[in-house]
């Protein structure tokens, strides 16, 4: 029997993260979501299960409330380096989960470079 999506989307999100986990241990974790209304990410420090900062187009104040395109996933990426900024974080490694490195995922991971955070 076929794999659904959402099973081989959930498969491929662990493998990722584990990847990524071994190699990066000790930092901060920059994940990524993305629906098909809306785009988040969150810095989340996994050694004491907190989230340091979030930035979501869910947010009224960024200007692109319930919008995922790439101008949304820019803004957002943005906002994200500069609340990592504030909270005294200068690098975290980019968990894009199960999506691929394109598109709106990549808009905000270089919006966040360009923000000042190491990724």
């Amino acid at each position: 029997m076929a794999n659904s999506k959402r099973t081989l989307f959930l498969k491929r999100r662990l493998r990722v993260r584990n990847k990524l986990r071994a190699v990066n241990a000790g930092r901060l974790r920059l994940s990524v979501h993305r629906s098909n209304k809306n785009i988040s990410a969150q810095l989340i420090d996994d050694v004491n299960g907190v989230t340091i900062a979030a930035a979501s187009s869910l947010e009224k104040d960024l200007g692109v409330f319930g919008k995922n395109n790439i101008e949304a996933a820019t803004k957002v990426g943005a906002a994200i380096a500069e609340r990592a900024k504030k909270a005294g974080i200068e690098e975290a490694y980019f968990d894009r989960g199960g999506f691929l490195f394109h598109g709106k995922v990549k808009a905000l991971a270089d919006a966040a470079r360009e923000g000042g955070l190491k990724i």
